[in-house]
Parts: C-alpha cells; structure tokens; sequence
C-alpha cells in the first residue's frame, strides 16, 4: 500500500484528521525553509479546505484516497486565487481565477493544496536554479540541487512535506528531480493528461505528471488526472490497460552514456526485473539536439504574449517598443532569454530548414525507431540521468547543465509514458527508468511497481 492509500486509510478509521495531516505538513514546510521548495504557502486556505473535507467525511462523504490528503502544486500551473509566477519577475502579481484543469481534477477529488512549489523559470532548467526565487536545494544533501525544472516538487516530496506533488515535464522534469531526490516522477504519455492551465513552454513536449513518495501513491494520482477535457483538444489518449511486464529491452546507447558506478545501478535494476535483452535506438545520438531546438522554437514563441501589453508586469517606458524591450529584458531571466533568443533564430529566414526542420525530420525518425523496438519488447529500460545530483554552483556552463537530460528527452520528443523508480543504496540515490509505447501508461506503472518492490 502506498503513502496516499495509507494516510486514506487513516483518515477513513477516524485515526488522524485532514486538519491534522495539514498542520503536520504546514509545519514540515516551516521545519525545512531552507529547501526553498515553495514559492508560496496558503495555510489558511489548505485549513479551510481541511476542515471542509474532515466535515464532508463526517457526513459519509468519501470523494476517493485523496480526500482530505495535501498536495503541493508546482508554480506553472492555475491555482485558483494563489499566484502563479512560473518563477519569473515577468509574472509578478499575477492571480490567476480558474484552476488548472489538472489541479481541478485533482481538488474535485479532495485534495487539499497547501501551496505552489519552486522551479526553474518557466520550467527551463536543470537544477531549479534558474529561478527568480533563488535555487531549490535537495533534502538529501543541501549543498546539492534538487533537479529540475520541478525541484521544489521533487523536494517537498522527499523532505515528507507532502505524499505528492504535481510538477510538470516536458525534456524530464519531473523524472530527473525525482531521481536526483531519491522518490517517483512519472511522465505520462502525452495527450493522456490535460494541459489546460499549465504556462506552455514547448506545447508539443509539455505533460503534467506525479511525483510521489512511490508507485501506487503516483499511479493513484494519475488515474484522477487522466481523461479527455473540452479545454484541451489534444487530451484524447487512454492510459491503456494494465499488463503484468513481459519483455524489456536496454537500449545500448543510454547505456553507455552512463559512468561505471551508473552502469552498476542499472545491471542491478535490469536483475531485479528478471533480465533485459539489448536494443539499438540510433536516433538517441540526434535526441538532445534535435529537443533544443524544437523546444527553444516553441519556448519563443509561447512567450512572445509576456510583453507587457497582453500579458505579464510592465516596465514603464516612453515609448511602446522601449517599454517592450525593458520589460521582457528585465522580466525574463537570462535562461529564458537564451533559449527565447536561439527559438527566434532556428524559426528565422534562412535558418529554419538547416535547424528547425532537421530538428522535425529527427524526433520523426526517434518515434519511427520506437516503433520498431516496441514490436520486438514490451518495455525499455534506462537510468533516468547520467548522474547522481550536483552541488548547487557547480554548472555554469549551459551546454554541461543540457547533459543531465540526455536520457530522458528520447521519451519525452517521442510522447512515450516513463517512470523514475529510485534505487537505494550508500551516498545519493539514483534513478531507474521505465518506458512504454504510448498509451501503456499503466503497464509502465506495472514494471515500476515491481521494481520498487525488488529493489525494497
């Protein structure tokens, strides 16, 4: 049983309150600031949703296993009446009216939101040190980052503020968080989860997803999440049905890219799975180009509306391309700036064929080549990073920081579901990867869940 079922089960036997588990997880927080996980808290409002849940449940109202749990949000997507930064300057006093349609689904359920988690600014990042906010730093060691772009969710997680958090993913970020913190990231296969109220960053990338304290616990909230929304066209795949792990392919190429002491961690997983034939994904090698390019194009240009006119804070200047030109200079960090800057040069006359295009044909013949594999395997196996987390400074280097999601972005470009499992042991944890043909959401979750239990 997992984290979220247990705390349901206390709740349902009279055990513990929701106004309890709130003051527990409030006090968390407090007890661990120095994570900086959240950008925001709203304890008056997660008491008042508690007491409504302890009052519904006295009454023989049960909404499901989350009714009554707290959960932290990260800062990119709508929470009715808290701010929504995205981790900018940009963004400052923005409140938005509507929820998310992912954190609605998640409060019809009877969630209790007890605040908005920490991020690299607009989900661009690594390390969740390219935040207005300042950087997330990881439970397990404070000198370390916590991952990102969803660190504070990673964070709040595996600090015990939270059972689950949502973040988002859209080259990794919520599975290498997970992994650099030691906890669960699940990237859902995109298009099974609404993105409705999520700030876009790479609309084609982009998916909501869990990250729990384990498998069940991230399982359970994806079944509230998932299923098709009239705000989201693209929110039309099932997660499929749940099939016990057949054959699992290791794919060479991730699997070389990792250092002996990653490779020792890997062999045991694929042990602890029962064994896993060799596969070739040579497309791997054009992945991580190809995911800058078209995920900076998209970047640029779902971030053109922030200009001081239709959307976002304003610098006040006496003319409109000079008030355009300090408010999107001073309102964006020097990260969003670069990838605005290289999108707007892959779309332009004379580069988008030699870039933006290539980038296209790339993730087109990545998916054709996961195609093949997965009629040969039902699943494929990987660590989720080619490291363990880094300590906080260590990374000015873009190019260097871009080297932490090589393993994840195969996943992500082609819209496949993947899980980061983590594996104990001495020093910092690293994390397992499972991934799945699109819609095999569950067997997925199937896999990891039998890895967790291998791997105690």
């Amino acid at each position: 049983m997992g984290a979220v079922a247990e705390l349901a089960e206390r709740l349902r036997s009279g055990a513990v309150s929701s106004r309890d588990l709130v003051d527990a997880s409030l006090l968390r927080a407090e007890a661990t600031a120095s994570l900086n996980a959240f950008v925001c808290l709203d304890p008056d409002g997660a008491r008042a949703a508690a007491a409504q849940a302890d009052d519904e449940r006295a009454r023989g109202i049960d909404r499901g296993p989350l009714h009554g749990v707290p959960v932290a949000i990260k800062d990119n997507l709508h929470v009715a009446g808290l701010p929504t930064s995205c981790a900018s300057r940009i963004l400052a006093g923005f409140v938005p009216r509507a929820d998310a349609t992912a954190v609605a689904r998640l409060r019809a359920a009877g969630a209790v939101f007890i605040g908005k988690t920490n991020l690299d600014e607009f989900a661009m990042g690594s390390s969740t040190e390219h935040s207005a906010f300042g950087p997330v730093r990881n439970p397990l060691d404070e000198e370390r980052v916590a991952g990102g772009s969803s660190g504070g969710s990673a964070a709040a997680v595996a600090a015990g503020v939270v059972p689950v958090a949502l973040g988002s993913d859209t080259g990794g970020s919520v599975r290498q968080p997970a992994a650099f913190c030691g906890v669960v990231g699940l990237r859902p296969s995109w298009g099974s989860v609404s993105r409705s109220g999520l700030v876009a960053f790479a609309s084609s990338l982009d998916q909501v997803g869990p990250i729990a304290a384990d498998v069940d616990s991230a399982q359970l909230v994806l079944e509230v999440l998932a299923g098709p929304d009239p705000a989201d066209a693209t929110a039309t795949r099932s997660l499929g049905p749940a099939a016990e792990p057949g054959r699992i392919g290791l794919i060479t190429q991730l699997a070389d890219a990792v250092p002996p002491a990653g490779r020792s961690v890997l062999d045991r997983a694929v042990a602890a799975l029962g064994g896993a034939e060799p596969v070739s994904l040579p497309s791997t090698r054009f992945a991580a180009p190809a995911y800058y390019v078209l995920a900076s194009a998209e970047a640029a240009s779902n971030l053109a509306r922030f200009d001081g006119v239709r959307y976002g804070a304003r610098v006040p200047e006496d003319s409109l391309a000079a008030m355009i030109r300090s408010t999107r200079s001073q309102g964006f960090g020097r990260e969003v700036q670069r990838r605005i800057l290289l999108g707007n040069f892959v779309l332009s006359a004379g580069h988008r064929d030699a870039y933006y295009r290539r980038g296209l044909a790339a993730r087109d013949r990545l998916r054709s080549e996961f195609d093949v594999l997965f009629r040969r395997v039902d699943l494929l196996i990987s660590l989720t990073a080619p490291e363990t987390a880094f300590p906080v400074g260590s990374r000015p280097d873009p190019v260097a920081m871009y080297r932490s999601d090589l393993l994840t972005i195969p996943a992500a470009l082609a819209g496949l579901p993947a899980v980061s499992v983590p594996v104990p042991g001495s020093g910092l944890p690293w994390g397992v990867q499972i991934m799945g043909p699109a819609g095999a959401d569950r067997s997925v979750l199937a896999a990891a869940r039998r890895l967790e239990a291998a791997l105690g």
